[in-house]
């Protein structure tokens, strides 16, 4: 990795001085860094200021005694995995979190931090030289997407374990600015377009999550492939929440990273209503899952691999599930 630009670092102790310190050009906020550092090393980024929001202890404020629950997008992600009354009320939100990276990166990583996890791609990610080398991309200097070098967009993959999780268990995000608060579906957050993946105006921070509260007797589960065990980020992850009426599907949410430039919600799973979790369903789930994903030549594996992977997750998922309903 190369030197890292030379920046100015402020640590605000509240929101507004940090969206105040966000409103000013070339502004960047740092929390954990576990992505935004190596993308400075690589020259990926070159903010004038970053602001550290650490020190800001209302960001880090859980409130999960109220509807909707409020987690601040400071906790982190190893406080997210290893919190009981998280891993109780919403098992994709723990699972997903304890499948970030490793346990360096989950006790510095953030909520708010994986929820704006960077898109990535083989022709992105790379030393300065490397880049340059091949003339740069289109998600950065360059005018051409190397997958997709016909096309007209980005196509690096957004790869955020914890986003569709929260995206099936129905969150919100808060979002601070100097121009107050605001509030979207976390699905709205994000645009299939790897260069510009967040809607997110120039100086906005996310400040918090809110969670409506666990229907009874809804299940939620998150699953995860990956080329190494452990430190990789997916090549598909596969979020779900369901809820049966006795051996019949009542109500199902399905949501998927590593295969598209954005978060993707499932769309057509309220065809499923009303069946049973049967060899059949498990069938049409996939057939639903390969036909909206779009993984591209974005990782080491072949794209049809992670299609077919994404396919196979969310039918184990389902199926697990349902045997945990069983049992209830």
């Amino acid at each position: 990795m190369d030197t890292m630009c030379a920046f100015e670092l402020k640590r605000p102790t509240n929101v507004a001085e940090a969206s105040a310190l966000l409103a000013k050009p070339n502004a960047r906020v740092i929390a954990g860094g576990t992505d935004l550092v190596p993308n400075l090393r690589r020259g990926l980024d070159a903010p004038a200021t970053l602001v550290d929001i650490t020190g800001i202890a209302a960001l880090t404020a859980l409130d999960l005694d109220r509807a909707p629950r409020v987690i601040g997008a400071g906790a982190t992600l190893a406080h997210l995995a290893g919190d009981p009354r998280i891993g109780d009320e919403y098992p994709a939100l723990a699972q997903a979190a304890a499948e970030v990276a490793a346990p360096a990166h989950r006790n510095a990583g953030t909520l708010g931090g994986n929820l704006c996890l960077d898109t990535r791609c083989v022709f992105y990610n790379q030393s300065e030289w490397w880049r340059a080398s091949n003339g740069y991309c289109l998600k950065r200097r360059g005018d051409t997407c190397h997958v997709a070098p016909h096309g007209k967009r980005c196509h690096a993959a957004f790869s955020g374990d914890v986003a569709p999780a929260l995206i099936v268990l129905g969150a919100e995000v808060e979002i601070a600015s100097v121009d107050g608060m605001r509030r979207l579906p976390l699905a709205a957050l994000y645009r299939d377009d790897g260069a510009k993946h967040l809607a997110l105006a120039p100086g906005e921070l996310i400040v918090a999550v809110h969670v409506p509260p666990a229907a009874t007797g809804s299940h939620s589960a998150y699953g995860k492939a990956r080329v190494r065990g452990s430190v990789d980020f997916p090549l598909a992850g596969v979020a779900m929440a369901v809820a049966f009426d006795g051996a019949r599907i009542a109500r199902l949410d399905v949501a998927l990273t590593g295969t598209n430039s954005n978060a993707l919600s499932l769309a057509g799973t309220e065809t499923l209503v009303g069946r049973a979790a049967d060899d059949a369903t498990l069938a049409a789930l996939g057939n639903l899952v390969a036909k909206q994903v779009s993984p591209m030549r974005t990782t080491v594996t072949a794209s049809n691999y992670r299609r077919r992977v994404a396919s196979v997750l969310v039918q184990r998922l389902l199926r697990n599930l349902a045997a945990e309903h069983a049992t209830d």
